[in-house]
């Protein structure tokens, strides 16, 4: 088996998450290698048919998989992300209820209406993109989730909601920050749920997310406790709202392809490929964690039950065996192949209906398509002066120079 150099590889994979996996795997000649990553042995994937493995199930498990830190701050503890076998099938079930494309297209609405809210608020000159983008996602996320605030609250929430995935793992103190919102977060969200389990039911009530989730019944007929109850409600705002950070990257890729840009403003039929190719292209989250399930072989590599596994995302989405010139942002290839779900992993692979693909796939992709008329009438006319080069040592990445509107 192929090893990482280093007698502890955390440091070079927090100094460079983005291809830490993918730049070793070449350096070594191989898909996997072991590494030791906080202070366990890890082996470390890429490409499809280690995704391919990954995303078996009789393989793989997720529980007691993702490190604590993780946990504390960007999944919450006893969510979807941590089950396995039926227990995830049904709590995954629940959240895909509040994701069929009637849900979705409530929630885009929004999106685009607080959009020109935002728009319409008395502050002169440039605002950054990234800071806008997670107001105007908030409040529509907030509101679509059924829990009406105050501007204030609005605010607060939205400071707090980011930091779940902003602040998580970018230095001691910004992730204690991100530690004590996820806290502030679940402590209001439970009051709201068993406030929401004590008003009468009846079919003609609002199937809101806070309703579905406070009233969701386990196998057993019993709520879900209040604190999961909680981290499943983040697990649709959290990401929703990170969908900000995809937000950046289309004006990025607008501002250095401004032959891009005139083709989406009079061609619909390029939007769809412009977004998947945003989501490809660029960064967003690294990789993916599991737990070998039981004893096997693959790629000559024994996999041992109970190991620690990471799966690259990022360098499966640039793995030229997979993509030509994938360090070309090119939304052609978009319209010349539709790659397959362990081919194109930005936020997970496998079958979303009952793997762990990430269920707010589809949710993702229509906000995207939907703001991005209001973004290409937002941005200024920048040309190639726009500058190019990307903080990839940063989670989530963002450009070096933050763009405004």
């Amino acid at each position: 088996m192929a090893h990482a150099r280093d007698l502890d590889s955390t440091l070079d994979l927090l100094a460079d998450p983005y291809h830490f996996i993918s730049e070793s795997a070449e350096e070594l000649g191989a898909d996997v290698f072991e590494a030791r990553i906080l202070l366990e042995n890890t082996l470390c994937m890429r490409g499809a048919a280690a995704a391919r493995v990954f995303y078996d199930e009789s393989r793989f498990s997720r529980e007691n998989a993702a490190p604590e830190p993780v946990l504390a701050t960007l999944f919450g503890k006893g969510g979807v992300q941590t089950l396995d076998g039926e227990a995830h099938r049904a709590r995954k079930a629940m959240l895909l209820s509040l994701l069929t494309p009637g849900h979705v297209d409530a929630m885009t609405e929004l999106a685009v209406r607080h959009w020109d809210i935002e728009a319409e608020r008395d502050q002169p000159g440039a605002r950054p993109l990234y800071e806008y983008a997670q107001r105007v996602l908030t409040r529509a996320a907030c509101e679509w989730a059924g829990l009406l605030l105050s501007d204030m609250e609005a605010e607060s929430h939205a400071e707090d909601l980011v930091r779940l995935f902003d602040s998580a793992a970018r230095g001691i103190r910004p992730h204690v920050r991100a530690r004590r919102s996820r806290k502030r977060l679940e402590e209001g969200l439970r009051g709201l749920i068993e406030s929401e389990r004590e008003l009468p039911g009846s079919p003609q009530a609002e199937q809101t997310a806070l309703r579905v989730i406070a009233t969701h019944r386990q196998a057993d007929g019993s709520y879900l406790e209040p604190n999961v109850a909680a981290v499943e409600l983040l697990n649709l705002l959290r990401p929703t709202i990170a969908v900000s950070v995809y937000v950046v990257w289309m004006a990025h890729a607008i501002q250095s392809h401004p032959e891009i840009a005139e083709r989406l403003r009079h061609d619909a039929g390029y939007v769809p490929p412009f977004v998947q190719e945003v989501r490809r292209y660029y960064p967003f989250f690294p990789a993916v964690v599991a737990r070998v399930r039981k004893d096997f072989q693959w790629a000559g590599v024994k996999f041992e039950r109970g190991q620690r596994v990471l799966l690259d995302l990022y360098g499966t989405n640039h793995d030229a065996r997979i993509w030509a010139e994938p360090e070309t942002f090119n939304p052609e290839r978009f319209l010349q192949k539709t790659p397959d779900e362990y081919e194109f992993v930005p936020q997970g692979g496998g079958d979303m209906q009952i793997g762990h693909r990430c269920p707010g796939e589809n949710l993702t992709i229509a906000l995207m398509q939907a703001l991005l008329p209001r973004l290409l009438d937002a941005l200024p006319a920048i040309g190639p002066h726009a500058d190019p080069s990307i903080d990839a040592q940063r989670l989530p990445a963002l450009p070096t120079r933050p763009i405004k509107i």
